[in-house]
């Protein structure tokens, strides 16, 4: 039987505890490392949007601005979705990790997966995926996540504001980082999460819903007849050949914004001449909108703006016209909580005359003052 001195068991004793240390922190990085999946339906994921929940565990994320976040636990996470490729359209999905804005990632056909973080440090931290085109390019079915763990969301903001508006409103034309304008398909610079009303729902500590469609005008679009924003607001899909009905209880603001007018003066391609819209019809139409979005929001503020990328005679003419629709449900509506606020420049160096992405900013620079001052926030 070998004799030890205590030396040597003292020895022996470091070094099977050394081991003892290696095999523990190997099995806790292991299971720190593991990766589960957790469907779309889990209850630690938030949503805010025009999202169809027809299946909870394929939710379509439908409307430009529509997101989801989450809180989890990990050092990497994946996202599962199936983009609808609608007309052969892609989709790109803005990332927000822990705050930090990371940019786009473009979709492609059929069921995939996508990085959204990794290399991370092990502890938790927070997701939020934002879809950055609008209804019109197709929906992204939304199918779960990839990491080790996801925890109880926080408390999400309780204020909550909705944008109604046209491609402005979108975010259309004002991402570069991937493709230059005109080099590619007309949506390509689609970035909803930076358009101003994000960026103003972010700065009041609010919520936010797009309910935007390019093109679209309050009584006639930009190149023509076509669904209108008072025929297509009650469809999830923002259309009119969808029997999905969007459900305004699910999302009541306290703040209206409606960004509508500039398509209803638009000269559209000028292949067609177009006079100027009638007065009466569009502010007929206008006065009869702001009636539906009262009897779906009884208690909500509602603010009308003009246009950021008009200017001259035809600025000045839907100015007029605001003026009148306004001071309509002030006295005739008895509703003393519709305003609008006039731009006091013209925002219109991004793509196609579109504001580009300091611009936003500039326009979420003028608004915010005046909102905080009509919302006491």
């Amino acid at each position: 039987m070998p004799v030890f001195y205590q030396g040597d068991k003292m020895k022996n004793a470091l070094t099977f505890l050394s081991i003892l240390l290696l095999i523990t922190h190997f099995n806790c990085n292991r299971e720190s490392m593991s990766v589960k999946f957790f469907p779309a339906d889990n209850s630690c994921i938030q949503y805010t949007g025009r999202i169809d929940f027809f299946d909870p565990q394929k939710p379509k994320l439908v409307g430009a601005g529509c997101y989801l976040q989450v809180r989890f636990q990990g050092n990497s996470i994946v996202i599962l979705i199936q983009d609808e490729h609608l007309y052969g359209n892609r989709n790109y999905l803005t990332v927000v990790l822990d705050g930090e804005y990371r940019g786009r990632i473009r979709t492609v056909k059929g069921q995939n997966s996508y990085v959204l973080a990794d290399s991370l440090d092990n502890s938790d931290h927070t997701i939020l995926v934002c879809k950055a085109t609008e209804a019109a390019i197709g929906y992204v079915e939304f199918l779960g996540f990839n990491c080790h763990k996801l925890l109880p969301a926080p408390p999400g903001e309780q204020r909550k504001i909705e944008f109604i508006g046209n491609s402005i409103t979108c975010g259309t034309g004002l991402d570069l980082s991937g493709i230059p304008c005109d080099s590619a398909e007309w949506y390509d610079q689609h970035n909803a999460y930076l358009a101003f009303g994000p960026l103003l729902a972010r700065r009041l500590k609010a919520q936010w819903l797009l309910s935007s469609v390019s093109g679209i005008g309050m009584e006639r679009n930009w190149n023509g007849i076509g669904p209108t924003m008072p025929q297509v607001y009650r469809s999830t899909y923002l259309q009119t050949n969808s029997i999905w009905t969007w459900d305004f209880s699910v999302y009541i603001p306290d703040l209206v914004v409606v960004s509508l007018g500039t398509n209803d003066f638009s000269d559209g391609d000028s292949q067609v001449p177009r006079a100027l819209p009638d007065s009466a019809r569009f502010c007929q139409a206008y006065i009869d909108f702001l009636k539906t979005i009262r009897a779906n929001y009884p208690r909500a503020v509602i603010c009308c703006l003009s246009s950021p990328v008009m200017q001259g005679e035809k600025s000045r003419l839907l100015q007029q016209y605001l003026n009148t629709i306004v001071g309509n449900m002030n006295k005739n509506e008895n509703d003393p909580k519709v305003s609008s606020f006039f731009f006091s420049h013209v925002y219109n160096h991004g793509c196609n005359s579109h504001p580009d992405r300091q611009e936003h900013v500039q326009i979420a620079d003028e608004l915010e003052p005046v909102l905080r001052q009509l919302m006491q926030w």
